[in-house]
C-alpha cells in the first residue's frame, strides 16, 4: 500500500532523507555529511556527483531503517539549498564542480556592479538585493572567468534540481528556486530578461530550466537511481522546492500574521506578503506556493555559531556528548541560560564566525575576570537572537513591510526551549516550534502528498501535515534587561565592522 513519501533535503552541512506517512509523521530519518571544498580562497565548491551518491545512501538507510517496503513509496521530491549553481552538459552531465551559496568569488563582481549602478538597476529588474553566491553574479562571474564552462553547458540547474535530475532524468525548476537565484521577475514569475541583458548575460538565456509548480510529478524513479536507493523503477518524482520555502511550508505558515525565522546554520527571517515587497528590497524574495511572495532576510550569523564554539573551544576538536547524561554538553548550556536569562551582565557576543555585516569580525566584548561560564553562555545565545533581530527589523521595515503577531521558530535553537524563550522575550512575540525535526524535508514531503492527490491542494496538504510542539509566550520582565542592551549591540556592530575594514595604517617611525 503506497501510504508514505520520502523528503529530500541537501543544506549547507548534510543531506538529508526522511520519510513521512501522509499525515506528516516522520517514521525514519538519515544523514550524510557533504564534503566541501575549497580550492581557492573565497571559493565554496560541492562535488554534485558525491551529494547525489550521499542522497541515494541516506534514501536507501531510510528505508532499511524504517522496515517499509519500497512499494509503499508513493512519491518523492528533494529541497536544497538556494542560490549557487550546478551546470549540466546535454546528457545531464556535470560541466564544473557544484557552487555552494556560501561562496564569495564573485563579491568582487558585485563591488564592481555596484560602482556602476547595474547591482542597483538589476536588483529592481528582479525585487531583490544581489550578492556573491547568488546565482545570477555567479553567472557573470563564470562567463567572464570561465568562458569554457559556459560553452559546455546545456541547462542551468540547483541543489534540489540536480538531484531530481538524478532520479529521473528531468532538468526544470520551481519559482521558489529561480527566484532566490535572481533570476525571475518575482511579480511575473517569469525570467528578468531585461536584467540579463542589463548585465551582459544574454547567452545564458537559452541555458535557464522551465518552470513550473512545486507540487507537480515531473518524472518517475529511473532503473539505475533505483539500483542506488532502493526505491522502486518508476516511483514518481515530485518538483519540489528550496529548503527557505519548504521550512515555511513545514512550519505551517499559511498567512502573513505568521513569520518563519530559522535559526540554524544561517539566520533566515521570512514574512508573507500579498504582492513582492518593494519599500526595502529583501535579501531573498520569491513567489510562494501556496499564493504570495515570501521575502527573507538573513546571514550566516545563526546557531551555527554556537556550533563551533562547542566543537573548537568546550570540546576541543573530540567527541561531542549529546545523550541527555551529566556530560551532555548541550545539556549544560541550556542550563547555564537557563540560570542567567533576564539577568545579562555586559559582555556582547557577535556571531560574525561566518561573516558579519560589512566585514565585522566575529568577538565577545565586555567581559572582566569575574565573569562565569553562566554568563558567558548567556552572551552567546543573546547574541544570536540579536543577529535574528537585526534582521527582523529590516524585515519589518518600510510600508509594505507585514505586521506579523506570532513567530514560527525552527533550526537548531528551537531544540532549545530556553533559546526559544529568549527569542520570545527579545522580539516580544509569542513563538511556536514546529513539530519534526527535518523540517525542509517534510516540506517538499507535503509537497509530493499534494501531487499524487491525497490532499485536495497544497494548501490542504500544509494543513494536514505541519503541526506544532511547543509554543513559548514572552516575558516582558525576563526580556526588558536583554531587549535595553539591543542599541549598544548595533552600534558596537557597525564599530567592528569600521574598525577591521579600515585600511591600516603605515608605522611612523621618528628619528
Amino acid at each position: 500500500m503506497k501510504n508514505c513519501v520520502i523528503g529530500l533535503d541537501a543544506g549547507g552541512t548534510m543531506t538529508k532523507a526522511a520519510l513521512f506517512d501522509l499525515s506528516g509523521q516522520e517514521l525514519a530519518c538519515a544523514r550524510r555529511r557533504n564534503v566541501m571544498e575549497f580550492p581557492q580562497p573565497g571559493w565554496t565548491e560541492r562535488n554534485p556527483e558525491k551529494m547525489w551518491q550521499a542522497a541515494a545512501e541516506a534514501v536507501r538507510e531510510v528505508l532499511e531503517v524504517s522496515g517499509r517496503s519500497p512499494a509503499d513509496v508513493a512519491a518523492i521530491s528533494a529541497a536544497g539549498y538556494g542560490s549557487g549553481l550546478y551546470l549540466l552538459d546535454e546528457q545531464g552531465g556535470v560541466v564544473r564542480p557544484g557552487i555552494v551559496s556560501t561562496d564569495s568569488r564573485a563579491a568582487a563582481l558585485v563591488a564592481e556592479w555596484e560602482r556602476s549602478g547595474q547591482a542597483a538597476a538589476a536588483a529592481q529588474l528582479i525585487q531583490q538585493r544581489l550578492w556573491p553566491a547568488q546565482s545570477l553574479v555567479l553567472l557573470g562571474w563564470l562567463q567572464r572567468h570561465e568562458p569554457e564552462a559556459m560553452a559546455r553547458t546545456h541547462r542551468i540547474s540547483f541543489c534540489k534540481d540536480f538531484l531530481r535530475t538524478r532520479l529521473c532524468g528531468e532538468m526544470s525548476t520551481d519559482p521558489t528556486d529561480a527566484g532566490i537565484a535572481g533570476l525571475i521577475d518575482v511579480t511575473t514569475g517569469t525570467y528578468a530578461t531585461e536584467a540579463f541583458r542589463l548585465l551582459g548575460l544574454e547567452g545564458w538565456l537559452s541555458k535557464l530550466p522551465e518552470i513550473g509548480p512545486a507540487d507537480a510529478i515531473v518524472g518517475h524513479v529511473s532503473a539505475e537511481a533505483a539500483a542506488q536507493t532502493g526505491l522502486l523503477a518508476g516511483t514518481p518524482v515530485v518538483r519540489g522546492v528550496v529548503d527557505v520555502t519548504a521550512a515555511a511550508l513545514a512550519s505551517g505558515v499559511t498567512d502573513a500574521r505568521q513569520m518563519s525565522v530559522v535559526a540554524g546554520t544561517f539566520s533566515i527571517n521570512s514574512t508573507l506578503h500579498a504582492t513582492p515587497r518593494l519599500s526595502v528590497l529583501p535579501f531573498l524574495q520569491v513567489p510562494y506556493p501556496l499564493g504570495g511572495f515570501l521575502a527573507t532576510e538573513g546571514a550566516a550569523t545563526s546557531a551555527s555559531n554556537l556550533e563551533w564554539l562547542v566543537k573548537t573551544v568546550l570540546a576541543q576538536g573530540g567527541p561531542i556528548i549529546s545523550d541527555g547524561g551529566p556530560n551532555d554538553l548541550y545539556a549544560q548550556i541550556n542550563a547555564a541560560v537557563r540560570r542567567r536569562i533576564g539577568a545579562p551582565r555586559d559582555a556582547l557576543f557577535f556571531p560574525y564566525l561566518f561573516g558579519g555585516p560589512n566585514g565585522a569580525p566575529a568577538g565577545l566584548l565586555g567581559m572582566t575576570a569575574d565573569y562565569t561560564f553562566d554568563d558567558v553562555m548567556l552572551a552567546v545565545f543573546e547574541g544570536i537572537v540579536f543577529a535574528h533581530k537585526a534582521d527582523i527589523d529590516r524585515l519589518l521595515s518600510g510600508n509594505d513591510a507585514a505586521r506579523p503577531d506570532l513567530m514560527v521558530l525552527a533550526g537548531g535553537a528551537a531544540r532549545s526551549e530556553v533559546w526559544s524563550d529568549l527569542f520570545a522575550d527579545i522580539l516580544n512575540l509569542p513563538v511556536e516550534v514546529p513539530e519534526g525535526s527535518e523540517l525542509g524535508a517534510l516540506g517538499v514531503a507535503i509537497c509530493a502528498a499534494s501531487a499524487i492527490g491525497a490532499y485536495p491542494d497544497l494548501r490542504a496538504a500544509v494543513a494536514g501535515m505541519a503541526r506544532r510542539s511547543r509554543r513559548h509566550d514572552p516575558d516582558s520582565a525576563r526580556g526588558a534587561p536583554h531587549r535595553a542592551r539591543f542599541p549598544r549591540y548595533a552600534a558596537l556592530s557597525g564599530a567592528l565592522s569600521a574598525a577591521w575594514t579600515a585600511a591600516p595604517q603605515p608605522e611612523v617611525h621618528h628619528a
